[in-house]
């Protein structure tokens, strides 16, 4: 019987004229597929090629691809359809679509539905594939495999896509959107493995009550597999733990542990031993703790040497915080061995862990071990292994362990007396701290990147599986509309219905568009302040560096010794503060204290100060951004007061006109703003004060954040326009 068959080719042309020339004279990859017309399914074993030139042939799902120049013609042969002949025009898809195609039966023939699972499973495998090296190829194949999924009887494939897509989340430790993909997996179908990463990610998110009642319904289902029992009771201590509930945190690891002790989970008995000896010692029962961290050191060492080394380090912070400083001392040293042969047999610090400012190196561990000589006093030991781990970070790039290594050893140099090179030490501290700040810079805009590519991915994903849900709610609609021709009444509900529908997707898409907008003005704001925060910092390291080198300049050693030491306890202060978006207003008076102290000791001629808080002022009860009011302070001092030829007065006063508010007042007698601007020079007037630009930005950006939590008010003292008064209004939430 003779076969007819007609051809489709849906073509789209683009890039015409100048294009077209370049296209000529290069090759390129054109992909495209050969499918049925009735019911779109794929042929395969069509024979693509090009006339002297590469041959291929379409897979099971009908695709192909082959490298091509514009002007080849490219023919399509199989013994079930005519010859086909295309000329290559553009790099466009080229989809073929055969009307009265037969297949020939044979045992190689797919369904329909086959072929979407197999598809389907292939895209889960390669997005598992590539979840731990490149995230953005991993979400590039989930959101594959929603694509090819189309119906409500492929709700536990998209169940199994959307898992897939929270464990992705969790491991870049993106919890929130980890939680909101593990929901919709359990809405489309519900597992237990499912529900128990929701428990761990809400404890990840320390959303402690949540993940107790995940665990609380989980532990009520009817044959739990040993595994997932374990995985229960650990999940349901984790979230006792966090929320201070030490006894019902102990009491649920105990049970996961007799499980896997029963079982010989041999892993988990490790972990779980940790974690009770965790809980013991935050309780202060040293005695208890120390007996369930040798079991899982014991264990460990049976395990593997990567364990083994990460449960050692667990043991030794246990003995630290202890100050039981011998032992730490001895378990790290023993430690050390290990990870320095570990590393030398792979050339890169060992990866006990997926997160690089955890992973366990030998200039972290040289790190510790001289940090426990220096709590004993005992400084000459603790100088080689400092030594030793500033060498090995810099050899590795490690620029936190480095700073924070140099640091230790200039104030060690101090301690011994030897104050040349202490001061040798912190000066490359200091340059260590600006190469530290310029690669925090990079890795906030990296960061930044990182989000916005995370968030269009995933509002991508969300809008794929609308559109599938969409789809099939449109297709339903006409097979009901086609049922009930007959029954008007019953088909207007249907409209009414699919109107009322239609409008609660479309407000439900405004809505999290609009929160989504929010989420990320908020995460960019948080990104501009720890910019302006971390800008702050060389600026008010270089103007202070500048007293420095004045009592230097002076001859003035004493002094310059005696600055330098108060001005690295400020410095310690102002970097511990830095990465808060908050500190205890304490805190800031401490630090405004000393930054006042340092500045009167170079300007003692040129005035004095007080700094007075009322008896009202509950301290406690407040928190301020930190560096929030030094530059004011420094304002007044080199702008104001330097300036003045008699004695100034710099006076610093802290109100409380109600509960909720407290105002600081810094107020000078100096020279005033206008002469202040007068005696600029013509360079200085076109730069704009850095500190004080950075306090403007991060003010405007915190009243945008909690609506108008700061207030700040500048104003001449006197009619004369000489003195300012500058008032910092701050709320308590």
């Amino acid at each position: 019987m003779k076969k007819y068959f007609t051809l489709i080719l849906f073509i789209l042309l683009f890039h015409t004229g100048y294009s077209q020339s370049i296209q000529q004279e290069k090759s390129f990859i054109v992909k495209g597929s050969v499918k049925t017309y009735e019911t779109r399914e794929p042929i395969d074993n069509v024979r693509v090629y090009v006339v002297g030139g590469r041959a291929t042939e379409t897979d099971i799902f009908g695709e192909f691809s082959l490298q091509v120049k514009t002007g080849d013609i490219i023919f399509f042969e199989s013994p079930n359809i005519e010859t086909i002949k295309y000329t290559i025009k553009s790099d466009e898809d080229i989809d073929v679509l055969v009307k009265g195609y037969e297949r020939e039966q044979s045992s190689k023939k797919i369904s329909r539905r086959s072929i979407t699972s197999l598809k389907h499973q292939n895209y889960l495998d390669s997005a598992d594939f590539y979840k731990k090296t490149d995230i953005e190829k991993s979400l590039t194949f989930i959101e594959k495999s929603l694509s090819v999924l189309s119906g409500k009887s492929e709700n536990e494939k998209t169940a199994q896509s959307f898992s897939k897509l929270g464990d992705i989340y969790l491991y870049y430790k993106q919890y929130d959107l980890a939680i909101s993909n593990y929901k919709s997996s359990l809405n489309a179908g519900y597992t237990t493995e499912t529900d128990i990463n929701l428990g761990k990610a809400y404890v990840l998110n320390q959303e402690y009550e949540n993940a107790q009642k995940v665990f609380s319904e989980l532990l009520k289902q009817n044959q739990l597999t040993v595994y997932n029992s374990i995985l229960i009771y650990e999940g349901l201590g984790d979230a006792y733990k966090g929320l201070n509930n030490n006894t019902g945190a102990i009491n649920n690891y105990k049970k996961a542990l007799k499980i896997a002790r029963d079982n010989l989970v041999t892993p988990k008995i490790t972990d779980l031993n940790s974690k009770i000896a965790g809980v013991y010692s935050e309780q202060k029962n040293i005695t208890q703790a120390e007996q369930f961290y040798q079991n899982s050191l014991s264990l460990a060492k049976k395990e593997n040497p990567k364990r083994a080394v990460q449960e050692k380090e667990k043991v030794a912070d246990f003995y630290n915080q202890n100050k039981l400083y011998d032992k730490e001392i001895e378990l790290r040293q023993s430690n050390l061995e290990e990870v320095e042969l570990m590393e030398e047999a792979v050339q890169s610090p060992v990866p006990v862990s997926t997160e690089a400012q955890d992973s366990i190196t030998s200039q972290k561990i040289n790190y510790k071990i001289a940090n426990a000589y220096i709590m004993q006093q005992e400084f000459d030991k603790a100088i080689p292994y400092l030594e030793r781990s500033i060498a090995e970070a810099d050899n590795r790039e490690d620029l936190v362990v480095q700073k924070d290594a140099t640091r230790k050893l200039s104030e060690v140099y101090k301690n011994v007396g030897d104050y040349t090179k202490a001061l040798e030490t912190y000066q490359e501290y200091v340059q260590l701290v600006d190469q530290l700040y310029i690669k925090k810079e990079q890795e906030i805009s990296q960061a930044s990147r990182f989000s916005r590519d995370i968030t269009l991915k995933q509002n991508r994903i969300s809008s794929l599986e609308k559109d599938r849900e969409l789809s099939q709610s449109k297709y339903d609609l006409a097979v009901k509309d086609q049922q009930l021709v007959a029954e008007s009444n019953k088909r207007q509900k249907l409209i009414i219905y699919a109107l009322i529908f239609g409008m609660f997707m479309m407000a439900l898409t405004i809505y999290l568009f609009y929160r989504n907008s929010r989420q990320q003005k908020l995460a960019n704001n948080l990104l501009a302040l720890k910019s302006l925060r971390t800008q702050m910092n060389p600026h008010f390291i270089f103007n202070a560096l500048n007293s420095v080198n004045n009592f230097i300049a002076q001859s003035d050693e004493r002094s310059a010794n005696r600055y330098l030491t108060e001005f690295s306890t400020l410095m310690r202060a102002v970097l511990e503060n830095s990465e808060e978006d908050f500190i205890p207003l304490s805190k800031e008076i401490e630090l405004l204290e000393l930054y006042t102290k340092l500045e009167h000791s170079r300007f003692k001629e040129k005035f004095d100060y007080e700094i007075k808080i009322d008896e009202n002022v509950k301290v406690e009860d407040f928190q301020i951004p930190p560096m929030l009011v030094q530059p004011y302070v420094e304002n007044a001092i080199w702008h104001g007061l330097r300036y003045k030829e008699s004695k100034g007065h710099l006076k610093i006063q802290l109100t409380q006109p109600d509960s909720e508010t407290i105002k600081i007042t810094i107020e000078d007698d100096g020279i005033g703003r206008r002469k202040s601007t007068e005696l600029k020079t013509l360079n200085q007037r076109k730069q704009k004060s850095k500190g004080m630009g950075n306090i403007k930005k991060r003010i405007r950006i915190l009243n945008d954040m909690y609506k108008d939590k700061v207030d700040v008010f500048i104003e001449d003292v006197l009619k004369d326009s000489t003195g300012t008064r500058v008032i910092l209004t701050l709320k308590k939430d």
